[in-house]
């Protein structure tokens, strides 16, 4: 007898739910305890499942620090998409990763403005790896809203998708040691990001 299409249907989206529920599980967890005080039990008693079913999903909880990135920058890309024809490459590309801080804070990328202690050669990796995959499409995106004709748009484009993963790498690792810091209070990722952001611009001006 073929397999029930509905039923195959129905334990896919409870495998989709479960996966979510450990990603926004997490996503809660790191930002409450941070990191290191956030054990997979507590992640997986959270999502109301067991430790084996778990593992089922992830192989540790270093693997959930970054599951949702690709969504993160799929969200980048769409707002860059409807941002105007006619605005500057740099500021279109500034307000499209604005637009990400809200889904940002939602996910369990928070983990990575914590302390993240005995994983950070580990997620270090992944996240070189996950940014430097997005700064390869980002720079496409940009190349296509440089005019036609522009000298070196190649570079240009390159460089000003570099300059702005950069610029939340700044952020992400700043907002990480003002955590650590008991003197400095937190600030919002928006307020950080956009201080940086104009940070950035006025480097462009002053070097011009």
């Amino acid at each position: 007898m073929p397999p029930d299409p509905d039923e195959s249907g129905l334990r896919e989206r409870k495998k989709e739910q479960t996966r979510r529920l450990l990603r926004e599980g997490a996503a809660a967890l790191f930002a409450a305890h941070g990191f290191a005080g956030t054990t997979v039990a507590d992640i997986a008693a959270h999502a109301n499942v067991s430790e084996r079913t778990f593992f089922r999903y992830f192989d540790s909880k270093e693997a959930l620090l970054l599951p949702d990135s690709a969504d993160l920058f799929r969200h980048v890309e769409s707002e860059l998409a409807v941002r105007p024809a006619d605005e500057e490459p740099l500021d279109a590309v500034f307000n499209a990763l604005l637009s990400a801080v809200a889904p940002f804070a939602a996910s369990s990328l928070t983990a990575l403005t914590h302390s993240i202690e005995g994983a950070e050669v580990l997620v270090a990796a992944r996240l070189v790896q996950a940014f430097t995959e997005f700064e390869d499409r980002l720079t496409l995106l940009v190349l296509r809203r440089i005019p036609d004709g522009t000298p070196d748009a190649d570079l240009r484009a390159a460089v000003i998708a570099g300059a702005a993963m950069s610029t939340v790498r700044a952020v992400l690792r700043t907002q990480r040691r003002r955590r650590q810091s008991d003197a400095v209070a937190p600030t919002p990722p928006s307020h950080l990001l956009l201080q940086a952001f104009g940070m950035l611009k006025q480097i462009g001006t002053a070097a011009s």
